[in-house]
Order: structure tokens, then C-alpha cells, then sequence
């Protein structure tokens, strides 16, 4: 087991090092599309509406880039990914970015030769269970079954919280979002657990959702953040900003309501640096002087993205936590556009 593992990292850095040669800016620019992964579907974050059109949270992030670079927010090939499918999809070079629900951490950065751009979601695992249960924490699941994701560090978090508290469980796997769903509500499993944020937005679909409670443990850190695969700085610096302008742009008051007023010249000299009509930051990234204009013209700032998708005026209702900008008590900050 312990050869296969090593084999499947060695496997994937073979493909990201091959992939990432060849240039993804150069190549997204000439295909005239950006290609996205993005998870099967959870809503607010990523799923298709009744059109049949992509929308959330994190296809906000994949539709800003393809601002920044083509111009236009709608030149988006979204493929679906599941936990175990999404980093080989990576690093072969099927798509050009991962913008789904993913957790930053070392053996993903180091081990298999990715590069995450930032942080869009400050997340943390916890727990859901029907009211019925009658359990008000997760140290009272001993013997539960329990609806996990598979390769995922959701699957690791679950069995690192039950062998430290002393309890056992019951795994029951599950490929995606939707079979979790399906299984929980069935009764095949006690529990769900994943980030909280997905269970928020899993138990909105609900239609009785009062029904279902969240516990109050968070048993992780979770950082979510889009991906590209390791040694094409040129692009990952591409992503990178394209997320720091959103961030940016509602620190500095920059909205998809006043953004032509302030693309014409205010005398915040970082606003004009972000929005192109001063400096030369565009041309340092191989983009137009106005691709982070673009880029916030998409869907709008940081927070309007994040309220229009998932926050408490939708059917998700997350409070901005832990995600609202460092001036406000969050973890959300920018570098400077300079």
C-alpha cells in the first residue's frame, strides 16, 4: 500500500511537470477558453442552476480569471471533479485551475507538485445529523455510521477526532456531494461530515432542513483556495492576483455598482494601479492594463461574490466570519497593488 501511494504522488508530479512546460497562460489565450475544474455540485459554491449555466462561489473565481486574461467572464469550460478525480485532472493538464472546495495543505503543495494561489474560504470540518438523533455534540457519536467523501482530508480529520476522543465509528464512502446527500437522507448513515460550509449548503437543498442540526465542534482548519500545478509561476501569479483583486477591490470600496466611475481615474493611487489607468501591472502579468477591471466586473468584489452566493441573505445563510476583510475581524487580506 505504502509503494502505491508513492507511485501515485511520483505519477501526478511526472504529469504536473510535463503539463506546466508548456505555458498555461500562452495556452489559454490561444484556445480562447479556461478550462476549470470544479466539484459535481454543491450549490452556492458550484452547480448548474435550471439553465443548465454554472454559478457560485467558486465559479465566480474560475469566471474572474477568465476576465482577467480573455476579457470575457462567460469563456469558461467547466469540468466536473470529484475528490479522487480532481488532482489528476490537474496535473495531466485536462484543466487549467482547480477552483473547488479544496483544502491547502503540505503534502498537496509539496508532495504532489501543486501551487495554491490563496485562500477564498476559511473553513473547518464539523458535523451534520438529523435533530431526531438527539445528540447536541460529536463526542456523543460512539458506534455512529458516518458519510465520508474518500480522498479527502475530511476522511483523515474524521479518524484522527475519533481515536483522540476514544469513540468509533462507522465509515460509510461516498464518491460525491449528491450521493452524500442521497445516503444521509436515506438513513444509511447517522452523519455527515465535511467542511461546514458544505453542510450549509447541503442542508439548504433539504426540504425540511429545520430538521437537521450542525454540531458545534469544528475539528479542523480547513483553508479553500483555487490551485495550479507547480512551475508555471507565469499563470499561478495570474490566479493569484486575480483572487487578490476581488479581495482588494472591497477593501478599497472598488463595487460592481461604481467600478466604470472609478475605471476613469480616483485619486486613491492603489485603485488606479488595481482597475489599469495607472502603473504597468497588467503588462508585468502578460495581460491588458484592465484585466483586474475585468476581473471584478465578472461578479463583482470579494463580498458581493460571497453574499450573492452563500451569504445570509441566501438560502446557505453563512455569516462572513472568519472570511470578512482583516479590517473587520477576518482573515481575508490582500498584498498591495503597487
Amino acid at each position: 500500500m505504502k509503494n502505491t501511494v508513492i507511485l501515485g504522488a511520483l505519477t501526478i508530479a511526472g504529469l504536473s511537470a510535463g503539463a506546466a512546460a508548456a505555458g498555461t497562460l500562452d495556452d489559454v489565450k490561444a484556445r480562447g477558453k479556461l478550462n476549470c475544474g470544479v466539484t459535481t455540485g454543491l450549490v452556492g459554491f458550484a452547480a448548474p442552476n435550471a439553465s443548465g449555466e454554472w454559478e457560485g462561489f467558486d465559479v465566480a473565481v474560475c469566471r474572474a480569471v477568465a476576465a482577467a486574461v480573455l476579457g470575457d467572464a462567460t469563456a469558461v469550460e467547466f469540468v466536473p471533479t470529484t475528490g479522487k478525480t480532481r488532482f489528476t485532472a490537474l496535473a495531466s493538464g485536462e484543466i487549467d485551475v482547480l477552483a473547488r472546495n479544496t483544502t491547502w495543505t503540505f503534502s498537496r503543495d509539496v508532495d504532489l507538485k501543486f501551487e495554491f494561489t490563496g485562500v477564498n474560504y476559511y473553513d473547518g470540518q464539523g458535523f451534520m445529523v438529523p435533530k431526531e438523533l438527539g445528540v447536541s455534540s460529536a463526542k456523543e457519536l460512539d458506534g455512529a455510521t458516518v458519510c465520508i467523501q474518500t480522498g479527502t482530508t475530511t476522511e483523515l480529520n474524521l479518524a484522527d477526532f475519533f481515536r483522540s476522543n476514544n469513540i468509533s465509528y462507522e465509515p460509510v464512502p461516498i464518491e460525491t456531494n449528491a450521493e452524500a446527500q442521497q445516503q444521509y437522507l436515506a438513513g444509511a448513515c447517522d452523519v455527515y461530515t465535511t467542511d461546514a460550509s458544505g453542510l450549509a449548503a447541503t442542508r439548504a437543498t433539504f426540504e425540511a432542513p429545520d430538521e437537521h442540526a450542525l454540531l458545534p465542534e469544528i475539528i479542523s482548519k480547513e483553508p479553500l483556495g483555487p490551485l495550479v500545478r507547480h512551475g508555471d509561476h507565469e499563470w499561478g501569479d495570474v490566479v493569484r492576483w486575480t483572487l487578490n483583486a476581488l479581495i482588494s477591490a472591497e477593501e478599497l470600496g472598488v463595487t460592481s455598482a461604481n467600478l466604470a466611475e472609478m475605471a476613469a481615474g480616483t485619486n486613491n493611487p492603489e485603485i488606479n494601479r488595481l482597475l489599469g489607468t495607472e502603473g504597468n501591472l497588467g503588462e508585468m502579468l502578460g495581460l491588458s492594463a484592465d484585466w483586474g477591471k475585468n476581473a471584478i466586473a465578472a461578479g463583482g468584489n470579494y463580498g458581493e461574490v460571497f453574499a450573492n452566493n452563500i451569504g445570509e441573505a441566501t438560502p446557505i445563510g453563512l455569516a462572513r466570519g472568519l472570511n470578512a476583510q482583516w479590517t473587520k475581524g477576518g482573515l481575508l487580506y490582500s498584498p498591495p497593488f503597487r
